[in-house]
């Protein structure tokens, strides 16, 4: 049967209707699946879920304020499992007091209901940012300004909604405003703000050099705004540094302020002349985008040590350095019981790369170490040492390897410059200066100043010591007062200066200047030389110079040997005891064995005045000279030889040798310390003798003069005499007197002949 047409499209509307009623039916019951399945969410993680005009949004919170939220544009469907897929998602940790405002963005999630995690399909950029007004403003507002956040990328993220925590064990890129570089792995905790860099940290530092620093762990945190990092190690050209763990503490805009480490600082310097510090401690200040470095504090336990032809050692409890500029060292602060020491060069690396000999002042050069409860240095042009003034007691002490001597120098307060090889090239000390220098078995040596001044040598070691102002050295039984003293260690000569006197076992010595080798104790004096031997004890059996009272000599110069207790005197010397009085050019005096050597010439001849008495004890002054003179008290005996004259009060004698024998001293038993001056007992002449007196004159070979008697005994030449009225006699030997007109003469026959003549009176 056919159908009519109008039927037909009747049943084809009605079909129509129905399919688009299915269609519409599935659709909204698939909506409304989706729908129910979002907000079964909160039943299940127990916080608030929301559908937005913008897509899915999860949030919590806590005490009236969000912690944090995260958005996503929608949420595509669930997987199995109850799995959901988020896109665009953005998630922002506000914190509990809204002071953060750290930011995760990423383009695929997946988000687990059961477990609360959001995990990232792939690359996620984290922001950690402050919000200090966050407290001001209403929950969730934005900050006003967003200023240098902490920026990460990362991959397989996965952010607990439940906990607010996010991790993630790949391969990290992170930026700060001043540092740039990556990590394996990441944690952040939302609570706390913190973000924790797990291993294998490189970072490469924003600075006016380029700096690449290394970590094993790393962690951000907000509150208080640092970065502390473990194991660091930093790297610069031939620069090192490593510590155990070390602090960056950040401004509000996320730059670096200052950073603390700590634990086994170390640092180190390679090349020709390297270097390297350590300390418990240390602490770095920075300023501008640059990171420019103002000030540096190293703290517990410092050391410093350069190594290089030329090595040095520090020490020192605290060091600060000072920066300026383009991070220029400018100032150095030491304190806490500070030490500087430069060390013995060796002979290798003083030869030089050439090979070159080395001198012995090299190789031996002293060790010098100064130290001081604090030091302050200035540094110029940013690397060489130019000044540096100690605070506290200072002291140096100087040894020299193979050498057991030690010499301490101290002040209170050194002033100290230094070579361009920031080696010390000179020091003042001030006031109340003072050396001692010790070596075993010996007495020390102590010289006292108001100020000194120490040149050192370029290799090393001390040139020359000045001390001016009161000065006062002892050295055992040696003391030595003079305004100014200049020492040189390489010949040990210690030169005196501005009215010098030296008091060395009652032995006082006053100069113009005098020079000590405190190698030898030999000491030379030069102008206007005056000695007085005092602390003498009386010779009774001696003859001249056995007195208690004091011996003197006067010259131009005079040199000391302290070994063998003898003393020379040159130029116009002249030594007496009371009456005995000995001139000559030169003078060599022994003190402990009262023995003089006298040394003259035809021109300046040596002279001496001794008496003699008469037979009614009246002393007479006899006057001698020769070229030259020796004595010895123990003998009693002067030695004359070349042109000897003898002057008396009636006679003259000449001859070439000649021996003048003392009588003993005979101390009063009133004064037994003061003896009378020498007297001549007896001469023995020898080699053209002759006697000249007023009225006689003779001649011979050989002469004995008898004081006691006054007679003289000739012999040799043969001997004559020759008389103005009588003539000439002569004989094998001739005895005559002194006060009368007797002559023994004696030749070839058995009975002597005697002859008087006239003598005038």
């Amino acid at each position: 049967m056919a159908l009519p047409v109008s039927r037909l499209r009747r049943w084809l509307a009605a079909v129509a209707i129905l399919m688009v009623a299915i269609v519409a039916g599935m659709y909204l019951y698939a909506r409304w699946r989706v729908r129910n399945a979002v907000h079964e969410v909160p039943q299940k993680i127990g916080i608030d879920i929301q559908q937005t005009a913008q897509g899915f949004s999860i949030s919590r919170s806590e005490e009236g304020r969000t912690l944090f939220r995260v958005d996503a544009s929608k949420a595509v469907k669930f997987k199995k499992g109850g799995v959901t897929e988020l896109h665009d998602v953005r998630i922002v940790v506000y914190g509990k007091d809204a002071s953060r405002f750290d930011r995760i963005v990423g383009d695929d999630f997946e988000f687990d209901p059961a477990s609360g995690n959001v995990t990232a399909k792939g690359t996620v950029k984290i922001d950690l940012e402050g919000n200090p007004q966050g407290l001001e403003h209403p929950d969730q507002a934005p900050p006003e300004e967003m200023k240098n956040p902490i920026h990460v990328e990362a991959s397989g993220l996965t952010f607990n909604s439940k906990t607010g925590n996010g991790s993630a064990s790949g391969r990290v890129e992170f930026q700060t405003p001043q540092a740039s570089g990556s990590a394996l792995g990441i944690d952040y905790v939302s609570k706390t703000g913190t973000m924790t860099l797990r291993s294998d940290i490189v970072m490469d530092v924003s600075s006016s050099q380029s700096v690449r620093l290394n970590a094993d762990r790393a962690v951000i945190t907000k509150n208080p705004r640092q970065i502390v990092l473990n194991r660091p190690r930093m790297a610069h050209d031939e620069r090192r540094l490593r510590s155990d763990r070390a602090t960056l503490f950040l401004r509000a805009d996320n730059t670096v302020d200052h950073i603390e480490a700590e634990g086994d600082v170390e640092s180190e310097i390679h090349g020709a002349s390297g270097a390297t510090a350590r300390a418990d401690r240390g602490e770095l200040f920075l300023t501008g985008s640059r990171n420019l470095l103002t000030m540096a504090v190293l703290s517990g336990n410092v050391k410093l040590a350069s190594q290089g032809e030329r090595p040095a050692e520090a020490a020192a409890g605290r060091v600060t350095l000072r920066f300026a500029g383009k991070q220029i060292l400018q100032t150095v602060h030491a304190e806490d019981g500070v030490m500087l020491a430069q060390k013995k060069i060796e002979a290798s690396s003083a030869g030089g790369r050439s090979g070159a000999p080395v001198s012995p002042s090299a190789t031996d050069a002293q060790e010098v170490e100064m130290t001081a409860p604090a030091m302050d240095f200035v540094v110029k042009d940013g690397h060489r040492l130019e000044r540096a003034v100690t605070s506290g007691p200072p002291q140096i002490v100087i040894t020299q390897p193979g050498v057991s001597q030690r010499t301490v120098v101290t002040a209170a307060k050194f002033t100290a410059s230094f070579t361009e090889r920031n080696r010390l090239a000179s020091l003042q000390g001030a006031p109340d200066a003072k050396i001692v220098s010790s070596k075993p078995g010996q007495p020390d040596r102590v010289s006292t100043s108001q100020s000194l001044d120490v040149t050192f040598r370029p290799e090393g070691g001390i040139a020359s010591i000045v001390q001016q102002g009161d000065l006062a050295y002892i050295d055992g039984t040696r003391k030595a007062w003079a305004q100014r003293a200049t020492y040189s260690p390489a010949d040990q000569m210690l030169v005196l200066n501005g009215s010098p006197r030296v008091v060395d076992s009652g032995m006082t010595t006053t100069a113009d200047m005098m020079r000590m080798n405190r190698g030898t104790g030999d000491a030379i004096a030069e102008g206007s030389v005056k000695s007085t031997y005092s602390e003498l004890k009386a010779q009774p059996d001696g003859g001249m110079l056995a007195s208690a009272d004091p011996i003197h000599v006067t010259s131009r110069s005079m040199t000391a040997h302290r070994s063998a207790g003898v003393a020379v005197y040159s130029g116009h010397a002249v030594l007496w005891q009371n009456a005995d009085v000995v001139q000559a050019p030169t003078l060599e005096f022994d003190r402990e064995q009262r023995s003089l050597a006298a040394m003259g010439s035809a021109s300046q001849p040596v002279s001496t005045v001794l008496v003699q008495l008469d037979k009614n004890g009246k002393a007479t002054p006899v006057t001698i000279t020769s070229a030259h003179l020796t004595y010895k008290d123990a003998e009693r005996t002067i030695f004359l030889d070349g042109g000897v004259t003898v002057k008396g009060a009636d006679a003259t004698m000449t001859a070439q040798q000649m021996s003048v024998f003392l009588a003993p001293r005979n101390p009063s038993p009133s004064s037994p310390q003061r003896g009378t001056p020498g007297r001549v007992e007896r001469i023995v002449a020898q080699d053209k003798v002759v006697i000249t007196q007023p009225t006689r004159h003779a001649t011979g070979d050989r002469l004995v003069y008898s004081a006691a008697e006054e007679k003289f005994l000739l012999t040799g030449g043969p001997p004559s005499i020759f008389d103005a009225e009588r003539g000439k006699i002569t004989g094998d030997s001739l005895t005559f007197y002194k006060r009368d007109d007797r002559v023994l003469v004696e030749g070839k026959e058995t009975s002597p002949t005697v002859t008087r003549t006239q003598v005038a009176r």
